[in-house]
């Protein structure tokens, strides 16, 4: 009730103007990765069934690529669905299944994509999604497979520790047959082998969590290392673009030192 009260009276227009302001002529993100929570709390505490909190925060999702490209942002990776949401009571991931694939049809036919140029690509163990959802990603990947204007990067059945682990058998398989040697593994090299290694800036500068949790919870674990962490008390369905500007905000006035 008060968020609609507030936008009727132009709050969040003046605030978001204002934010305009604030970060216009700065250092921008090029790379930012967010960890889409909060959506059983957010319904919740509605009194809701928790599957209108997902189908509330596909919704955002759905907006957040505009706001990425609107303020400047190259690369957007969203943390959508770890592997241990998967083993959570059937009919939600059920639902959540659904829901992927009706966002993903959404995204097959979006002309916005292919205008902008956006690559998508989705990263994780694709292998434990249902067939009906497999295709539709190998047909997404494929039609944007030459695009390099935007990325954008959904980790679904994503795990950070997985990565890692596909990433030292796959090094082990190449050192085994020749293709590698031992003493030319380094950190770049491994980053090659990362499910992120196709992005001009596979590490992202700035990770956004929303719903008061402060924990990275596996995700992208090894490109993360000197990522500017931002945590948001609100629920992922109640965030804004105002949301993602303060985030720019803070990350503008912090000093990236790199270990230095």
């Amino acid at each position: 009730m008060l968020k609609k009260a507030l936008e009727v009276l132009g709050v969040y227009r003046i605030y978001e103007y204002w934010l305009t302001n604030q970060i216009k002529g700065k250092p921008v993100p090029s790379h930012i990765g967010l960890i889409l929570d909060g959506n059983r709390r957010w319904a919740k505490v509605r009194g809701l069934p928790d599957i209108v909190g997902h189908e509330f925060g596909a919704k955002v999702a759905e907006e957040l690529l505009s706001w990425g490209k609107d303020l400047g942002i190259k690369t957007i990776t969203l943390y959508v669905l770890s592997t241990e949401n998967l083993k959570r009571d059937q009919n939600e991931v059920q639902h959540i299944f659904n829901l992927l694939e009706e966002y993903l049809e959404k995204v097959k036919v979006n002309r916005d994509l292919h205008e902008k140029k956006v690559r998508v690509k989705f990263i994780g163990k694709l292998s434990l999604l249902p067939k009906n959802i497999q295709d539709l990603i190998k047909e997404i990947e494929e039609s944007t497979s030459g695009y390099n204007s935007f990325f954008l990067n959904l980790a679904i059945a994503y795990g950070g520790r997985q990565e890692i682990v596909d990433m030292v058998k796959t090094i082990a398989k190449d050192v085994s047959e020749g293709k590698v040697k031992i003493e030319d593994i380094n950190q770049q090299s491994i980053s090659e082998y990362l499910y992120t290694s196709h992005l001009p800036n596979p590490e992202p500068d700035m990770v956004i969590r929303t719903s008061g949790e402060e924990r990275l919870s596996g995700f992208l674990l090894w490109q993360s290392a000197y990522s500017e962490l931002i945590f948001f008390d609100v629920y992922w369905p109640d965030f804004r673009k105002i949301d993602l500007m303060r985030a720019i905000r803070i990350y503008q006035n912090r000093s990236r030192r790199f270990g230095l």
